[in-house]
């Protein structure tokens, strides 16, 4: 009788296990959810490049179609415009292969913080790859190299205060060298676009010099000239200045994304990493 009375019982508590279960896969849910925000977050520098160029090739097919691009190749006889169409796509994907790089990093050094800040009491290198003391492996990262390179400095000299600011020198020029292509192409296009309008008023003004008569022709085939030296010297300007104004868009975006980038890895390294291994020396 025992047995058969406490079955009621049984069945009340499933419900209450399964209500008790609810919030914790609810949890569970959100959390991934949350890291499913937190990643989309960590590739919005590549969101606002993809943004900037659609909005780029969106303006080019409006000009292709009334005719403003035809018309600027057609009375470009330097070629100096469809140079500067080259060297902007051509950087324009160089800043799409950083920016996809500093996006990874910074979903990587996410999950490095993930498992770091959840009480790492330790790091190992073992061939090349960092890992935590209970064996967590930390994904291979600029964050990974450069902690790496803090262990091994804490290991050579024996303990003590592990200053890192020559480890962070140089890990932020290794970032910035990703932006400089981006900065000099830039001022490249600002300088073409200079030469183009020179060029341009020289071809505009050799008609004006060679004018031997002031016949109704002659006129006429002078105009001509300084008309086609004009629309050179107009086009490559305008060519160059927005190319340039593109590319600074793009690469201040990406210096954005370098700068929170380095400031994730310093505080993190700063405030776990440096404390761990000093405290590890010391012990």
């Amino acid at each position: 009788m025992g047995l058969f009375a406490s079955r009621p019982a049984l069945d009340a508590a499933v419900p209450l296990a399964a209500q008790a279960a609810a919030p914790t896969k609810r949890r569970r849910s959100l959390a991934a959810a949350i890291g499913v925000v937190d990643e989309v977050r960590d590739f919005a520098p590549f969101l606002r490049w993809l943004l900037v160029n659609s909005l780029a090739v969106i303006a080019l097919l409006a000009l292709w179609s009334f005719g403003f691009v035809q018309a600027m190749l057609a009375t470009d006889r330097t070629h100096i415009s469809l140079l500067i169409l080259v060297l902007l796509v051509i950087t324009a994907g160089h800043c799409m292969v950083q920016t996809l790089f500093v996006s990874r990093e910074l979903v990587m050094v996410r999950r490095a913080e993930a498992i770091i800040a959840d009480g790492a009491d330790g790091f190992v290198v073992t061939r090349g790859r960092v890992s935590t003391s209970d064996g967590r492996v930390l994904e291979h990262s600029l964050l990974a190299r450069h902690i790496a390179n803090l262990i091994a400095k804490s290991r050579a000299q024996e303990g003590g205060r592990v200053d890192q600011t020559l480890l962070l020198r140089s890990l932020a020029n290794q970032l910035r060298a990703r932006e400089k292509l981006g900065w000099f192409v830039a001022e490249t296009l600002l300088r073409l676009a200079l030469l183009g309008t020179a060029i341009g008023f020289i071809l505009m003004l050799i008609p004006i010099a060679q004018l031997s008569s002031f016949e109704v022709q002659t006129l006429r085939n002078a105009l001509a000239g300084m008309s086609g030296g004009m629309a050179i010297a107009l086009n490559v300007t305008v060519t160059g200045i927005a190319s340039a104004l593109l590319l600074k868009v793009e690469y201040y975006f990406l210096d954005q994304a370098i700068a929170e980038l380095f400031s994730k890895i310093t505080e993190l390294t700063e405030v776990h990493v440096v404390s761990t291994l000093e405290r590890s020396a010391d012990g």
